[in-house]
């Protein structure tokens, strides 16, 4: 695990203009063939979180999940990673609204794009669907957001809206709570409830 988070650092630094010795190191090391490109920090709690329900040992299989801080930063991360960096099979997984940019940094890397999966919005809605709004709401409860949640839902922005788009901003609001929820959503679902991206995704690997 501490190798895994220093090639990720190392990626990062390479990836934004530093030296990529360290990152090729690491990745010999590990045994690494396929990286895994997020938008960011809570698509990477969702993602190791389902890998460990499920059994699976990524890094063991030779696989690295790497968040990239945004979108747009998939180009430099795809080339950092992919045919021209590393040589690595590249996948990944992002918002509908963001598919451009991995089709186009995937392409700019030598490396193709139909192992990118795109979820209906994002992944938070993906998730909320599968588990319905009310056992989300039960999860914010139990988590002690019940009062931040209420004084939210009074906020005049967010009369009238339908509650999965409540609960999806909701969960945006506050550092880390995105983070933390993609922990717990994953946690709490059951069987057949997996969204059809992380499905998708993790059949790739």
């Amino acid at each position: 695990m501490a190798e895994t988070s220093a090639f990720r650092e190392a990626v990062c630094g390479w990836a934004n203009g530093g030296p990529g010795e360290r990152a090729r190191e690491l990745a010999g090391r590990l045994g690494l063939r396929t990286a895994v490109l997020l938008e960011g920090l809570s698509d990477l709690a969702a993602v190791e979180t389902l890998a460990a329900r499920q059994g699976r040992d990524l890094a063991a299989e030779g696989v690295c999940v790497v968040q990239m801080a945004g979108a747009m930063n998939v180009g430099r991360y795809a080339l950092t990673l992919g045919p021209p960096g590393l040589g690595l099979r590249l996948t990944g997984l992002c918002d509908i609204r963001e598919r451009p940019f991995y089709e186009r940094g995937f392409g700019r890397a030598g490396a193709p794009a139909d192992t990118v999966f795109a979820c209906s919005d994002d992944l938070e809605d993906e998730l909320v669907r599968a588990l319905g709004t009310a056992h989300v709401e039960e999860l914010v409860h139990a988590e002690g957001d019940d009062r931040a949640w209420q004084t939210f839902l009074r906020q005049p922005a967010q009369l009238g809206r339908p509650r999965p788009q409540q609960l999806r901003r909701f969960l945006g609001t506050k550092k880390g709570r995105k983070i933390r929820y993609g922990h717990l959503l994953v946690e709490a679902l059951g069987p057949g409830q997996v969204p059809a991206p992380l499905t998708h995704l993790f059949a790739s690997l």
